[in-house]
C-alpha cells in the first residue's frame, strides 16, 4: 500500500499488526487528520489520536504510534496544559521516538515537535531553529511545514517581528507544496498576526483575505483566532459593550474547537473592556481564582498584572502588592518575553503608579525602553492596551519624571489615534495632561486644559467612565480604601509634583473672599461659588495630612488643635445655608441663558458642561430644602454625615474642575473622603 507519513495519514503495515487492526488504526488517523487539517476540531481530532494512540500501542505498531502522537499533540505548540498533561503528552512523544526509525520522516518531525515544546517553555529559540534546519534539508513537506509554523509559535515575543515574518512568509510558501489546506491558512493565519503585533496599518487587510478563505470553508481553529481578533479591533474602535457580546460568542466557537485559549482569551478581552469602562476593580475574585487556573500557558503572567492592578484600584494594596512581587519572583528581568509580556508589563506599571513603587517603575520602565514602536498586544492579537508608549509615560509619572512622562505620553496619544485604539487614546490624552501639569512649562496648563477637555467629550461618546486623577476605575469614593477621591493617598502625582520644589510640594490653600472661595495652588488660583462642599474643603485643605471626622465637618469648624466638636445625635445642622441658598438659585437663573449662547455658537461641549452644572444645583437645591423651600437639617448620625459630606466635597471638587481642570486634577489625586476625611500632599 502507498502511505504518506503526514500526520494521521495511515502508517505502512507492519508484520505482526492483523489487517483488522490496521483498518481500525487507519480509520482513527484519517477521522483525526480530516478534523484537525479540514475542520479545525482541535478536540474531535484529539480524541481520534488518543483512541489510534491506544490500538497503535497495544498492537505494536510504532510508526502509527509516531503519527498519532504527533497528531495528538496538536495544531499549536503547548496545547497540553498542566503538569500531567504536558508530561503525559511528552512521554508519548519520547516512547514513540524510541520506537520508529530514526532515519525516518516521523523521526524527524517528533525531534522537531519536542524541541518546539522545549523551547517555548523556557522561552529559547536554539532548538527549534536546529531542528528547522534539519528539516529543510530534510526536503519532506510535511516536516518542513510542521517545523516552520512551531518555529513561529516560539517568535512571538518583542523584538522578534523579522524572524517571524521571514517564518510566515516561509510557511505559506511550504504550504503550496503541501496542498494542504490547513497549512495554508496557517501561514496566512501567522502573516496576520504578525502584523497585528507589530501595529501594521495594513493588518486589517491581511485578516481580510484569511476571513474570505474561511467564508469559503470554515476551519474552526483558524476562524476562532480570527474573531478573537475581530474582538480586539470591536474594543479598539470603542464599542464596548458590543464588544463584550462578541467576546462570550467567540469564548464559545474556541470551545467548540477545542482550543485550550478559549477561557484564557475571553478573561483578557473582559479585562480590557472593563479597564476602559473604568471597571476593573470589579474583577479582582475573577482575576484571584484564574491566576492559579492550570489552563494558563506556562509562561502567562498577564493574569497576575491584571489582579494586581484590579486590587491596587479596589484599594486592596497588600493583595496588588503581593501579585507585583510575584513576577519574577520580584526580579521583572526574569519574566519570559513571552506574547503576553508587553500586556503583563503594561498591568506592572499600571499596578506600581496606584501603589506609588518607584522602584518596580523604573525596573519596568528600563525592560520596555527597546520597544516604544509597539502595541501592547496580549498573544496572537485578541486583546490590545495600547502604545508602549503610554507604559513608558505611566512610569515616569511614578518616577516623578514630567519631562520624561509628557514626551512618551504624547507619543502614545499619537501612537494610539494610528492604530484607531480610541479608548486607549482617551487614557492617554487624561495622563498626557496630567504630565503637562506637573511640568508646569510654558503653554502646559493650557495644553493639558485642552487634552482634558478632548478626552471628556471622547470618553462619553464611548461610554468611558474617565479616571479621577489619572487612576482608571477609580474616582471620587472608588479608590484606594476610604473613599479616596482618586490614586492611592495621592500617589505618584503628589510625588512627582514635589520633585518639581526641591522635595517640599506645594499645599493648596483655599479662602473666602465675600460669596465665593479663592482656591489656588501656587501662582495658579480660581474662584469658585461658594458651597457647603467649598466650605468641607476650606477646612480639609487648611488642616493638610490631619484626618477629620466627616461628623465634625458637618457639625461645624474644627480646631486646628484637634479640639472635639460637640456631635451629639440631637445636633441638627442646616444642608446648606441661607446665603449658599441664595446664591444658587441666582446662579440658576443665569444659567439658561449661558446654554442658549454656547448652543447658538455649536460649542456643545461647553454647553454640556453648564446643563450638567444646572442639573446639580437642582438637585442639591432639591436635597436642601424641603416642603416650601425650607431648610432641610441633617441628624448628627455618622453614615449619614460620611454620605453627606462625602458628596458635597465630591461636587465641590467637580465645581473646581470645571473651572481649572489642573486644580481639579489635584484636588483628585489628594482628597480623601469617608467616615475620616483629609487632604494628603506628598
Amino acid at each position: 500500500m502507498s502511505r504518506r507519513s503526514r500526520a494521521g495519514d495511515c502508517p505502512p503495515y507492519h508484520e505482526g499488526v492483523t489487517p483488522a487492526a490496521v483498518d481500525g488504526i487507519e480509520s482513527l488517523l484519517l477521522s483525526g487528520v480530516r478534523a484537525r487539517c479540514v475542520d479545525g476540531d482541535l478536540r474531535s481530532s484529539r480524541e481520534c489520536f488518543d483512541a489510534a494512540y491506544r490500538m497503535a500501542e497495544s498492537e505494536g505498531d510504532g510508526q502509527a504510534m509516531a503519527v498519532a502522537a504527533l497528531g495528538l499533540s496538536g495544531l499549536w505548540v503547548h496545547e497540553h496544559r498542566g503538569v500531567m498533561a504536558a508530561a503525559s503528552i511528552e512521554a508519548r512523544l519520547r516512547h514513540a521516538l524510541s520506537v520508529v526509525d530514526p532515519r525516518s520522516p516521523e523521526a524527524l518531525r517528533l525531534r522537531v515537535r519536542l524541541a518546539a515544546e522545549a523551547d517555548y517553555r523556557s522561552g529559547g529559540h536554539t532548538a527549534v531553529l536546529a531542528m528547522l534546519e534539519e528539516a529543510r534539508r530534510a526536503d519532506d513537506p510535511t516536516a518542513w511545514t510542521e517545523a516552520v509554523s512551531l518555529a513561529h509559535h516560539c517568535f512571538l515575543g518583542p523584538g522578534q517581528s523579522e524572524t517571524r515574518h521571514e517564518l510566515a512568509r516561509e510557511l505559506v510558501a511550504a504550504g503550496f507544496r503541501t496542498s494542504c489546506r490547513g497549512d495554508l491558512l496557517m501561514g496566512l493565519l501567522w502573516r496576520t498576526v504578525d502584523h497585528v503585533l507589530d501595529a501594521d496599518p495594513h493588518a486589517e487587510r491581511h485578516l481580510a483575505e484569511l476571513r474570505g478563505l474561511l467564508a469559503q470553508r470554515d476551519h474552526l481553529a483558524v476562524g476562532f483566532v480570527v474573531r478573537a481578533i475581530e474582538v480586539m479591533l470591536g474594543i479598539r474602535a470603542g464599542r464596548l459593550e458590543q464588544a463584550e457580546a462578541e467576546a462570550a460568542a467567540c469564548a464559545e466557537q474556541g470551545t467548540r474547537a477545542g482550543d485550550a485559549d478559549a477561557a484564557g482569551w475571553y478573561g483578557a478581552q473582559i479585562v480590557a473592556i472593563r479597564w476602559y469602562q473604568g471597571r476593573i476593580a470589579e474583577l479582582v475574585p475573577m482575576l484571584a481564582e484564574e491566576v492559579n487556573s492550570p489552563t494558563l500557558s506556562a509562561v502567562d503572567n498577564s493574569y497576575l498584572a491584571a489582579l494586581a492592578v484590579a486590587a491596587a484600584t479596589a484599594g486592596d494594596h497588600r493583595q496588588a502588592a503581593g501579585a507585583l512581587a510575584r513576577l519574577g519572583g520580584g526580579d521583572l528581568a526574569l519574566l519570559p518575553r513571552s506574547s503576553s509580556w508587553l500586556v503583563t508589563m503594561h498591568g506592572v506599571v499600571e499596578a506600581a503608579y496606584l501603589l506609588g513603587d518607584v522602584e518596580v517603575s523604573a525596573a519596568a520602565y528600563e525592560l520596555l525602553g527597546p520597544f516604544t514602536r509597539l502595541p501592547m498586544v496580549a498573544s496572537l492579537g485578541v486583546a490590545c492596551f495600547g502604545s508602549a508608549q503610554h507604559a513608558l509615560g505611566v512610569a515616569a509619572l511614578t518616577m516623578g519624571d514630567a519631562q520624561r512622562a509628557a514626551e512618551h505620553l504624547q507619543m502614545a496619544v499619537r501612537g494610539n489615534l494610528a492604530m484607531g485604539h480610541w479608548p486607549a487614546a482617551v487614557l492617554s490624552r487624561v495622563r498626557w495632561a496630567q504630565a503637562l501639569v506637573l511640568r508646569a512649562g510654558a503653554g502646559d496648563a493650557a495644553e493639558a486644559a485642552r487634552q482634558l477637555e478632548v478626552a471628556t467629550s471622547e470618553a462619553a461618546e464611548l461610554g468611558m467612565v474617565l479616571p479621577a486623577g489619572g487612576v482608571p476605575g477609580g474616582g471620587p469614593g472608588g479608590g484606594s480604601g476610604g473613599e479616596p477621591g482618586g490614586g492611592p493617598e495621592g500617589g505618584s502625582h503628589a510625588a512627582a509634583t514635589a520633585a518639581g520644589h526641591g522635595g517640599r510640594p506645594p499645599l493648596m490653600e483655599c479662602r473666602r473672599e465675600g460669596r465665593r472661595w479663592r482656591i489656588g495652588l501656587g501662582p495658579r488660583s480660581v474662584h469658585v461659588e461658594h458651597s457647603l462642599g467649598m466650605a468641607y474643603l476650606a477646612i480639609l485643605l487648611a488642616n493638610p495630612r490631619y484626618e477629620i471626622p466627616a461628623i465634625e465637618l458637618a457639625a461645624g469648624p474644627v480646631a486646628r488643635d484637634g479640639t472635639a466638636v460637640d456631635t451629639g445625635t440631637g445636633s441638627a445642622q442646616p444642608a446648606l445655608d441661607e446665603e449658599a441658598i441664595r446664591a444658587y438659585r441666582k446662579r440658576l437663573s443665569l444659567l439658561q441663558e449661558e446654554i442658549d449662547e454656547h448652543e447658538s455658537a455649536n460649542d456643545v461641549v461647553r454647553a454640556e458642561r453648564l446643563r450638567a452644572e444646572r442639573d446639580w444645583l437642582i438637585d442639591e437645591l432639591a436635597s436642601a430644602t424641603g416642603l416650601a423651600g425650607r431648610t432641610r437639617n441633617f441628624t448628627g448620625n455618622e453614615e449619614r454625615a460620611r454620605v453627606s459630606v462625602g458628596k458635597a466635597l465630591r461636587r465641590a471638587v467637580t465645581r473646581v474642575a470645571a473651572a481649572d481642570p489642573v486644580l481639579g486634577e489635584e484636588l483628585r489625586m489628594t482628597l480623601r473622603t469617608g467616615r475620616l476625611c483629609c487632604y494628603q500632599p506628598k
